[in-house]
């Protein structure tokens, strides 16, 4: 297909290429998106396109002193505005064609350009002068993953990781079920999790997002794309997509904010094989971050793990959705009778202890970076 060369002036010729009419209209990604419910009107994108002047200032020429986070296919540079206002830059470096690149930029422009919410990254606008370019809010506290797992930083505090995994699943439920319409992430895990000055987390990196239609229970998508130790077994094996997939990776997020540990360590064992065991048999404490030396809130570990446990279920099905979860985090009853499984449901446990990296991308989006729009 021939190649498509952006306009420098504004999107327009972006957004009326055949690619770009052609993927906007199967994945909602125009400025027309509809609203698929009365409760959620449609508002006006508040992102604005910038000049590529405003961001080579803004991140001083892209130096390599404001380079906060590469991946892949993307580099994230910190920078700051006229008005003293901190950004992320984030740059698309490749893709296997320039299609796919024009492709994967309107995917996250599409999505993350129509949300809004404290437990979402902010996207302020884009750039596609020169390059293509993402502008979000800078997460000054970096990532997660970056918090969780430096040793050089001070442990991570209990309440902390409780505000952690509250806020995480608020913005998920507000992609599942407030957003204009429903954003199935695919790549929630430690380093796509952000924090604000105030340690509030927020959801970034929507390279891999798709819409799920609301008559659609599910879909199918290829190549399967995503992070080892994070992914559902439905949609590893056949790539199948819906709310279940992120609420499994939900459930492996929690473990790891509680237990400190990676999702595929060094010795290649998962995260989900290590804390079986212990769920299994009641043993909620020996999860316990050991660094955190007894200083947590038993309730608050008892509702997690819980909560842990349904979300990592082999079984989407028995999965609970992310309404369920935030009852469940609220005051809703800890019933283990509730929730069991029927015994047709039962499966072998899911887990990736032949995997060669600990976070390694099975095909690497343009969208990740080790950091994402965070800074260390």
């Amino acid at each position: 297909m021939k190649q498509l060369h952006l306009s420098r002036r504004n999107l327009k010729r972006l957004f009326s290429s055949p690619s770009g009419q052609r993927y906007a209209k199967e994945n909602g990604s125009s400025g027309g998106i509809k609203c698929d419910s009365e409760l959620c009107p449609v508002q006006k994108p508040s992102w604005r396109c910038f000049s590529y002047e405003e961001i080579q200032k803004a991140t001083k020429g892209f130096h390599q002193d404001n380079l906060v986070g590469r991946g892949g296919y993307a580099e994230v540079y910190r920078g700051e505005l006229e008005g003293g206002q901190e950004v992320a830059v984030k740059r698309l470096t490749r893709a296997a064609t320039e299609e796919q690149k024009e492709k994967e930029f309107l995917t996250e422009l599409g999505t993350a350009g129509h949300v809004s919410h404290p437990n979402v990254i902010a996207l302020f606008g884009c750039c596609i002068d020169q390059d293509l370019h993402l502008i979000f809010e800078l997460s000054s506290r970096g990532s997660v993953s970056s918090n969780l797992h430096n040793e050089n930083l001070p442990t991570m505090a209990w309440k902390l990781r409780y505000k952690i995994a509250v806020g995480t699943a608020n913005g998920l439920h507000y992609l599942h079920k407030v957003c204009q319409r429903r954003i199935i992430h695919r790549d929630i895990k430690a380093s796509n999790v952000l924090l604000s000055d105030d340690f509030e987390p927020q959801i970034s990196d929507f390279g891999l997002a798709r819409w799920l239609p609301s008559e659609w229970s599910h879909r199918a998508v290829a190549p399967i794309e995503g992070t080892f130790g994070y992914l559902a077994p439905e949609y590893f094996t056949h790539g199948i997509v819906d709310e279940k997939t992120d609420v499994f990776a939900f459930g492996v997020f929690l473990l790891e904010i509680i237990s400190g540990r990676k999702p595929v360590d060094g010795s290649h064992k998962s995260l989900l094989s290590w804390a079986k065991p212990y769920l299994n048999e009641g043993e909620i404490e020996s999860l316990v971050d050991q660094r955190l030396q007894n200083d947590y809130d038993i309730n608050q570990l008892k509702r997690l793990t819980f909560i842990a446990s349904l979300c990592i279920r082999a079984s989407a099905a028995c999965r609970p959705s992310m309404n369920e979860v935030l009852d469940l985090i609220g005051d809703g009853e800890l019933s283990a009778e509730q929730w069991k499984m029927p015994d047709e449901e039962e499966e072998d446990f899911w887990g990736f202890d032949d995997l060669d990296d600990s976070d390694t991308p099975l095909l690497t989006s343009s969208s990740s970076s080790s950091s994402s729009m965070g800074s260390f």
